[in-house]
């Protein structure tokens, strides 16, 4: 892969770290307690809000992974180790870079991985 190319993918990685931090400043507050005040709010209204919550949370969750995977791809760029499945040191294919260039894995051992799991 060429200097261009890693530069291209490092700017793209910048890019979406920028904006999913930004994303996690302004959602904070839908992750916060919901009061179980029952005077002030209906049961419906207060399944409804524990149910955003709980989607909130979830979806903090998800950023937080992506961000751990873009910081960790950073890293790989700085150390010119980008672009080589970090289990088995293998190329990874740019078409799987364009489609998530934070992949830390060639196809072959995402794919293991996830046998293992299923």
């Amino acid at each position: 892969m060429s200097a261009a190319e890693v530069e291209r993918f490092r700017r793209r990685l910048l890019a979406r770290r920028a904006e999913l931090m930004a994303d996690t400043d302004t959602a904070s507050d839908a992750a916060n307690i919901v009061e179980l005040d029952q005077t002030r709010v209906g049961r419906l209204t207060r399944m409804d809000a524990l149910q955003q919550q709980a989607m909130s949370q979830e979806n903090q969750r998800r950023r937080a992974l992506e961000l751990t995977r873009i910081v960790q791809a950073l890293r790989r760029i700085k150390d010119d180790e980008y672009g080589y499945c970090v289990e088995c040191g293998e190329e990874i294919a740019e078409n799987r870079l364009a489609v998530d260039p934070a992949a830390p894995l060639c196809i072959g051992c995402a794919s293991e991985r996830e046998k293992g799991r299923g």
